[in-house]
């Protein structure tokens, strides 16, 4: 992970109550996004899928937006993750997917 950012409401208080837990969360995120043969966009792109084949809409909702931020991944990136999507996990992930996409303010 590039920036220290977790999504996840829980983190902050995992932080305070939990830092072994918390160092662990970073440690893991440090291991996974290494960008030794794949850079962190495309792991990122690779993220963004994940959490919309889940139908998990928060989780895509903010993949989206720190890759934006962070990356510049564009809307026409995103939507070509989705689309892998729709063919692997179907309609209503791929939907939730482009809501959450067209939720965001741009």
């Amino acid at each position: 992970m590039k920036e220290e950012v977790f999504f996840s409401k829980g983190m902050k208080h995992i932080k305070e109550d939990y830092p072994d837990l918390y160092d662990a969360s970073i440690r893991l995120n440090d291991v996974c996004y290494t960008g030794k043969v794949l850079d962190y966009k495309t792991q990122k792109l690779i993220a963004i899928g994940i959490a919309a084949a889940a139908s998990d809409d928060r989780a895509v909702k903010k993949q989206i937006l720190s890759g934006m931020k962070e990356l510049d991944i564009t809307k026409d990136e995103v939507v070509d993750v989705l689309r892998v999507v729709l063919l692997l996990a179907g309609k209503p992930a791929f939907t939730k997917g482009m809501n959450a996409l067209y939720n965001i303010k741009e």
